[in-house]
């Protein structure tokens, strides 16, 4: 067995721990956040909770509402779509091809991969069916096999497009199939060079004539050099039906799941945002997206924070780079985004963006591991995050790490991706807190899902 792993992987937890820890009095979220001063060391403070399992346990909802797993035994389940019959897919995959450009990236990949589950990516995309709306899944079978790290689901006009982590394809759909045969027809390439950040986030416009689809950065600040950032760190619009691309907005370092709000029909998108200035920058974000925006990825942060890493140094983009609308914390590594519809979940949960936090690995007290709400009123976001699901750690391990977040509307419930359990969970009112907004079993087998 070769040690120098282990004796990377030694110095890093002892170099780690006596780096710098949070300031507990900084406030990371909303639309100003508190930024401290950069903190760019030699090896950044590096911490990840191990996993471990939940047993006859479950996570943490508020008073009012149940949590129940409706699929267990996954293989790295990612996003999730609910299909106009109710049913409900699941993505389920592991990408990147990234190799390690310098020592601490060997380090930061031996600290992250004590963070994940020992289950390999299954490449395919599971279908889960509860025929009586019970909350119990009837049917758990595989959906679409063969595919490459899929990631984005979006549902239009009776077919299905799955965003994998090299090209989006579709699949035509008849109402009520278990099965469609892979690997679908290529509408585009995507981006694939390297791919550092793998994921390929995708939603629909509210019309369904045209896809968005979110395409990380292939280095933390352009280490690799950008020459490799052509078409990264930014967010394509592509028609539907010609397959035609354009870069919608740029300058943000990896879009880890889109969202279409339902008033506004405004993009939406969270963020994730650079590592290594200290375990409070920079914060991770939401944030509505405008056609031809720039904000900031590498040269500078959270408007116009310069970084001063990058090099060369393009003051010019950096005048133009916007702030991005709400900042959720550092490093809490938001994948998963999706508003409330007809109600929500009800009461404090009625009208905002349910966000999926997977976690943190770049500081020495974790952050995220957890689902939380942000509220909005007129469109936008109107107050503090408020935890919906949590007890993902315990006694310093992680039970689970959430990924992607989808409201249920017909069925007023949110379904949660949790990639180191391996499971789906399912939140809900307590029965009676909340009227059902409309049948499940619908028709429209035409309408835009994302």
């Amino acid at each position: 067995m070769n040690r120098l792993p282990l004796l990377a992987l030694a110095a890093a937890l002892s170099l780690s721990a006596c780096q710098r820890s949070s300031d507990p009095s900084l406030d990371q979220t909303g639309a100003r956040p508190d930024l401290p001063t950069q903190n760019d060391t030699l090896l950044p403070a590096m911490e990840i909770p191990t996993p471990e399992g939940w047993g006859d346990e479950l996570p943490t909802v508020p008073a009012g509402f149940t949590v129940t797993p409706i699929a267990r035994d996954l293989k790295i389940p990612r996003q999730t779509l609910v299909l106009p019959n109710g049913d409900i897919l699941v993505a389920e995959g592991s990408g990147g091809h990234a190799p390690k450009l310098r020592p601490k990236d060997v380090i930061a990949g031996l600290i992250k991969s004590r963070g994940k589950s020992p289950v390999e990516g299954g490449d395919r995309i599971t279908l889960l069916r509860d025929s009586d709306g019970d909350g119990r899944t009837d049917l758990q079978t595989v959906f679409i096999d063969g595919l490459d790290a899929p990631y984005g689901l979006a549902f239009v006009d009776n077919t299905l497009y799955v965003a994998n982590q090299g090209n989006l394809v579709s699949f035509p759909y008849t109402a009520g199939a278990t099965s469609l045969p892979g690997p679908g027809t290529e509408v585009t390439k995507l981006p694939s060079r390297i791919n550092h950040h793998w994921t390929k986030a995708m939603t629909a416009s509210a019309d369904g004539s045209r896809l968005y689809v979110g395409i990380g950065s292939n280095s933390n600040v352009g280490e690799r050099g950008m020459d490799v950032e052509e078409d990264r760190a930014v967010i394509w619009e592509i028609d539907r039906e010609s397959g035609a691309s354009r870069i919608y907005a740029s300058g943000v370092r990896n879009p880890t799941a889109l969202a279409i709000h339902p008033q506004t029909n405004a993009l939406w998108t969270v963020a994730n945002e650079r590592d290594e200035l200290g375990p409070q920058l920079v914060p991770d974000y939401l944030t509505s997206v405008r056609r031809g925006a720039f904000y900031g990825w590498p040269y500078s942060y959270y408007g116009q924070n310069v970084d001063p890493r990058v090099r060369p140094q393009r003051p010019d983009l950096v005048e133009k780079a916007i702030a991005p609308d709400y900042a959720l914390g550092s490093h809490v590594a938001a994948l998963g985004v999706d508003f409330a519809r007809d109600g929500g979940l009800g009461g404090a949960f009625a009208e905002g963006a349910f966000v999926g936090e997977h976690g943190s690995w770049n500081r020495s007290d974790p952050s995220g591991y957890k689902v939380v709400f942000v509220p909005f009123r007129n469109g936008r976001p109107s107050g503090k995050p408020v935890d919906l699901l949590t007890g993902f750690l315990k006694d310093g391990h992680a039970r689970g790490r959430p990924v992607g977040v989808t409201f249920d509307a017909a069925r007023g419930v949110l379904l949660v991706a949790d990639d180191v359990s391996n499971t789906v969970w399912r939140i809900a009112p307590e029965r009676g807190a909340r009227p059902p907004v409309m049948a499940v079993n619908r028709p429209d087998t035409a309408a835009v899902t994302r």
